[in-house]
């Protein structure tokens, strides 16, 4: 039998190769566990300063315009914790200026201060990373919406910004019109109707002779669900609160009528009568709860709605500045 002969300078090869796979493996987990990990926290950061950031405007824009406090990190500062799994999220700074707040945050470890600890990435002599977040939002009044296709003259409008809400009113728009401005709070050949960009909704923004008229006395086209949707919310107790877009101008006539939109105001609707027979007419009797003869609208031909203009909040569902303050505002991030 022949012996197989080896090479002995090829002795303690293995050893040297080993140690360099080891400070590579090593490298690759401290790149799959840490990095993952870096990144993880990075989101709960993110998530932390994104929230911080929409509950500071909520409050801001809540209180008198110039009296909400420039520094507000120690409020920021249960949000970045409080959306870290291990609650180490520390706010550096949360600044209001005018109608924005900016919110940055970073990870805080103790052991590593404030810094976010690694594990594998320490055997490469990296013992920390800095990991931060940061956040910008926004509050004013809209100037833009989309929602069901009426537009309200600001000659209705009568919300004090002193206070919550507004008397409950009926603007009428047949027989004659309630609240009446120097053009009217109708179009002749119609009644506040809008053109639809869709079933029952309408999108509308700021601006001159850009939102056009749906003309007639029929009830808006396909309004039956949303319609129907109103009154079983009313009658589960709850409430129903439509944001108009508020005109201060009307031009034309019927089809080539256009309104000139100055705002957004909030409705909290008790009635209506948009046409006859439910779901188009609903608690616009005398005899119906809470309603009284000069609210009442019950004839025929009678077309109104029936509420009170209260203070509303809305978060990232409409374009935000610009617009005549009405009490409504929009609040989104925009960083």
């Amino acid at each position: 039998m022949r012996r197989i002969r080896t090479d002995q300078s090829e002795r303690g090869v293995v050893a040297p190769i080993t140690a360099f796979l080891m400070v590579f493996l090593l490298g690759m987990a401290a790149f799959a566990v840490d990095v993952g990990s870096m990144y993880s926290e990075h989101a709960q950061l993110q998530n932390g300063a994104d929230a911080a950031a929409i509950a500071i405007a909520q409050y801001c824009s809540n209180q008198p315009a110039g009296t909400c406090s420039a520094d507000q990190t120690a409020y920021a500062a249960q949000f970045a914790n409080g959306n870290t799994l291990d609650s180490h999220g520390q706010a550096i700074v949360a600044t209001v200026t005018g109608s924005t707040v900016d919110v940055t945050v970073q990870a805080q470890d103790p052991s590593a201060s404030n810094h976010f600890s690694l594990v594998f990435a320490r055997a490469l002599g990296i013992q920390t990373a800095d990991i931060r977040a940061s956040a910008q939002a926004k509050w004013g009044p809209l100037s833009s919406g989309g929602a069901f296709p009426l537009a309200i003259s600001d000659s209705c409008y009568n919300l004090s910004s002193a206070s919550q809400s507004a008397e409950v009113q009926k603007i009428s728009y047949k027989p004659g019109g309630t609240c009446t401005g120097p053009s009217g709070t109708q179009i002749p050949g119609g009644w506040g109707w809008l053109a639809q960009s869709s079933p029952c909704y309408a999108s509308t923004q700021l601006g001159s002779n850009n939102i056009g008229s749906d003309p007639g006395n029929n009830p808006p086209f396909l309004c039956q669900d949303v319609l129907q949707g109103w009154e079983d919310t009313i009658l589960s107790g709850g409430d129903v609160k439509v944001t108009f877009p508020v005109f201060d101008d009307a031009t034309n006539q019927g089809k080539n009528g256009t309104f000139h939109i100055i705002g957004y105001a909030t409705f909290k609707i008790w009635g209506w009568k948009f046409g006859n027979g439910s779901p188009y007419e609903f608690r616009n009797k005398t005899s119906d709860p809470n309603m009284t003869s000069s609210l009442a609208c019950a004839g025929g031909q009678d077309r109104c709605v029936i509420g009170q203009f209260v203070k509303y909040q809305t978060i990232d569902s409409a374009g935000s500045g610009g617009g005549t303050d009405l009490g409504t505002e929009n609040i989104g991030l925009s960083k």
